[in-house]
Order: C-alpha cells, then sequence, then structure tokens
C-alpha cells in the first residue's frame, strides 16, 4: 500500500509519494489522442481525461493505493481511492474517462462502461478509437487490447 499526495501524469497513471503508479484495469485515452466531440468537432480527449481526473483527486486528498503488481516499465499497478473511500479506478470509468481494460481488469468495471455509454459520458458522446489500438498504430506494434 501506498499512500500521498497525487499528482496526474496521464489518465490513467499518476505519482503518489515519488512513485510512479498505473491504474489497474483501466485504459484512458493518450495525451496525445483526439476524438470526436459528437458535433462534428475533436478535441484532445487524453488531455481532457487527465485534467478531469486531477480534478477528481483534488476533491478529497490524501490518495491511498493497493498496489497490485508491477508492469514492464516498472511502474506500480494499482487500485486505489480517495480520502472520502471512492474508487479512483471506477470513477475513470463511469465518468466516460476511460474504458474498462477487460484483459486486467476481467470485466470489474464493465456495468460502468456501459452506464456511461448509455449516457454518452465523456468519450462516449462522439467517435474514439480504444487507447490501447491507437498506440498500436502509433508507435507501430499489435494491439495489446
Amino acid at each position: 500500500m501506498i499512500t500521498g499526495r497525487a499528482s496526474v501524469i496521464d489518465g490513467d497513471t499518476i505519482d503518489v509519494a515519488g512513485k510512479r503508479v498505473r491504474l489497474h484495469g483501466v485504459d484512458a485515452p493518450e495525451s496525445w489522442q483526439k476524438c470526436s466531440d459528437g458535433d462534428g468537432g475533436s478535441y484532445r480527449c487524453g488531455k481532457t481525461a487527465a485534467n478531469a481526473l486531477d480534478r477528481f483527486l483534488a476533491a478529497s486528498r490524501p490518495i491511498r493505493c493497493d498496489v497490485i503488481d508491477r508492469d514492464r516499465y516498472e511502474r506500480l499497478v494499482a487500485v486505489c481511492f480517495r480520502a472520502d473511500g471512492r474508487e479512483v479506478n471506477r470513477w475513470l470509468v463511469e465518468s466516460g474517462n476511460a474504458l474498462d481494460w477487460h484483459r486486467y481488469s476481467r470485466g470489474a468495471y464493465a456495468s460502468d462502461e456501459k452506464a456511461a455509454r448509455s449516457s454518452s459520458l465523456g468519450i462516449w458522446r462522439g467517435e474514439f478509437q480504444p487507447p490501447c489500438k491507437a498506440r498500436a498504430e502509433r508507435f507501430g506494434h499489435a494491439p495489446s487490447c
């Protein structure tokens, strides 16, 4: 377990007490990624997700992260909670700022994703490429979705 004030790195990665933490089971758009806004325009949905995460975390500090693993980049992989008990990973999906990454979550956030999609929240208000596919296309490797 790690506890402290969190700084947002991107929509699914934070820094807590000097340690990089990848939020388990969710996949947010990349900071460079653009999504359709549903009205014929586009926006930087990854930047929007990171900003929303920053506001969410600021509302109840400090954060507690229950570490599950380390990823191939040596980041801690964790499920995190605000001081008020709200789960950060789940909030990202239910607010439409990230997808349930079933490959890792085993569908833990599937119902939250379905609710966000049916309410057209966040990225669900328009068209978007799943972040794992956007990364694969940009960096020329097989998608890890």
